[in-house]
């Protein structure tokens, strides 16, 4: 152990299966994963104090729940490909020595570095970057953190612009720690693999643009996707699925089977050729004869005045995602073309008065939508400027809340049991950025909850992942194995009474 820890008094360390041990404040992750098994300290990856995930190197400082990360934990997998992001950064430092480097997060099913570069990568290029990855790989240096304050990191990173922008929005009490492998420094706040050589089996997979910070007015980055795996049958498996995937893409296919096409025109909005028409107008038929019993179709103008979106609060949290309409007679951009359909299903109830023998009253449409997506997101049918959809609003009483859902979630499940689809649910809960008092979003937190509790169906927590106007449950379906579409049913939002 180290001589700080020898020389400290001891502090108490609680495990996972509830067991205390005693070891001196000052004893590392590494440190005390080899007190337990010289077998646990091989296999350990990084540590869990509290429930954070932590670097082998970080010393237990006070009484803590530790737990010893392995391949098997379930943290393992997004911190394997947080370094592997690392390590193709400090490959791409080797192949484009002059590259500014973004950000380099895991995400889902692997991970990607952004990076600033005169020309695009090209393919010849991500093999040379792969083969140094290998390189990086073999090298086997160490993760290595230190804490810096603001001036030494100004000094680290003078050459790098991109992360002095991103280091100066750090405020005054922020820990600052940077991390190297090698020769390649990085601002980051970890944690990481003990060091390049635990990185066994990954591939890069594909290049892609992206505005620096997600900004369309900022320059554009090039960034690298890749993935990573514990095992070689799991990124093979991963491969496959890709492959099979790419087969069935549905941009492709619509292309092959003469069902739509797009034309630069008009991005983002799709042309349905007579056989392509013919397919939405039969799913539509299916649509509304399974929804003819129990809702009420409506359907609602597609232009508003700004004094719509400013009550919702649409214009105020989501404007630069609205088509705005110049008014000729106000030289002012006043309008907008709607890109949801709730605050105009709202007005439409409001205008009449109802008897709660009434409720609940389900009113649904296929209206046009127009959403103002950056150029660079757009893809095919799944992320575009102007769509349709079976949306639904439903008015109820707050007792009904739980009946509400039950047969919300049974009506929805039956969709993708029918196109032979399985669905999980995610609870998502209030964001950051949000309308309403924080009273109401216990409220309807509370309610939308308990309803879901009381269907007996599994689902995620997604904290902060609602609308800005109300919790959500959402609905994820599976379009191969491994590989998911996010759905578009959402079964609650925020209700206010005698407002929208």
């Amino acid at each position: 152990m180290s001589n700080a820890a020898v020389a400290s008094d001891p502090v108490r360390v609680t495990l996972p299966d509830g067991s205390v041990r005693e070891v001196p404040a000052g004893t590392t992750i590494r440190e005390f994963a080899q007190s337990i098994g010289s077998g646990l300290a091989k296999a350990a990856l990084a540590g869990k104090m509290d429930g954070r995930v932590v670097d082998l190197d970080r010393p237990i400082e006070q009484d803590t729940r530790v737990e010893i990360l392995t391949e098997k934990s379930e943290d393992a997998l997004e911190l394997l490909r947080h370094s592997a992001a690392h390590i193709l950064a400090t490959a791409v430092r080797r192949v484009r020595p002059g590259a500014g480097i973004g950000f380099g997060p895991a995400i889902q099913d692997g991970f990607y570095y952004d990076f600033e570069v005169a020309e695009p990568f090209t393919p010849d290029e991500v093999e040379r970057i792969e083969r140094e990855m290998q390189a990086v790989i073999k090298a086997d240096d160490p993760f290595e953190r230190r804490v810096v304050d603001k001036a030494e990191a100004r000094e680290l990173f003078r050459d790098d612009p991109l992360k002095l922008e991103r280091l100066e929005e750090l405020g005054d009490e922020e820990t600052i720690s940077i991390y190297r492998n090698g020769s390649f420094l990085d601002l980051c706040r970890g944690p990481h693999l003990p060091s390049t050589n635990r990185l066994k089996h990954f591939k890069l997979l594909n290049t892609a643009g992206a505005y620096w910070r997600g900004d369309e007015m900022r320059q554009m980055l090039q960034r690298i996707y890749g993935t990573a795996f514990f095992s070689k049958d799991e990124l093979e498996q991963h491969l496959h699925r890709l492959e099979e995937a790419k087969r069935r893409d549905h941009r492709r296919l619509g292309r092959e089977l003469d069902l739509f096409q797009f034309h630069p025109v008009s991005p983002g909005s799709a042309f349905w050729t007579p056989r392509g028409t013919t397919l939405y107008n039969t799913l539509v038929d299916f649509v509304r004869e399974r929804q003819r019993e129990a809702f009420q179709e409506i359907k609602t103008p597609l232009l508003y005045t700004k004094v719509l979106w400013e009550q919702s609060g649409h214009r105020g949290k989501n404007r630069e995602n609205m088509f705005l309409v110049l008014d000729a007679e106000t030289g002012e951009h006043d309008m907008s073309l709607k890109p949801m359909n709730c605050p105009s299903h709202h007005l439409y109830y409001a205008a009449s008065k109802h008897s709660y023998r009434e409720l609940p009253l389900r009113y649904t449409t296929f209206d046009v939508l127009h959403r103002n997506e950056l150029s660079g997101a757009l893809s095919g049918l799944t992320r575009v400027r102007q769509f349709q959809q079976d949306d639904c609003h439903v008015y109820l009483r707050e007792d009904q809340i739980a009946e509400e859902v039950r047969f919300l979630m049974d009506f929805i499940i039956d969709y993708y049991r029918t196109f032979g689809l399985d669905a999980t649910v995610k609870f998502a809960t209030r964001p950051e950025v949000r309308i309403g008092e924080d009273e109401m979003w216990d409220r309807a937190e509370s309610a939308l909850r308990a309803a879901l509790e009381e269907t007996g169906m599994p689902y995620e927590l997604k904290p902060g992942d609602g609308a800005f106007y109300g919790p959500k449950d959402r609905f994820r379906c599976d379009r191969l194995p491994g590989a998911c579409l996010a759905a578009g049913h959402d079964s609650a939002r925020l209700r206010r009474s005698g407002a929208l």
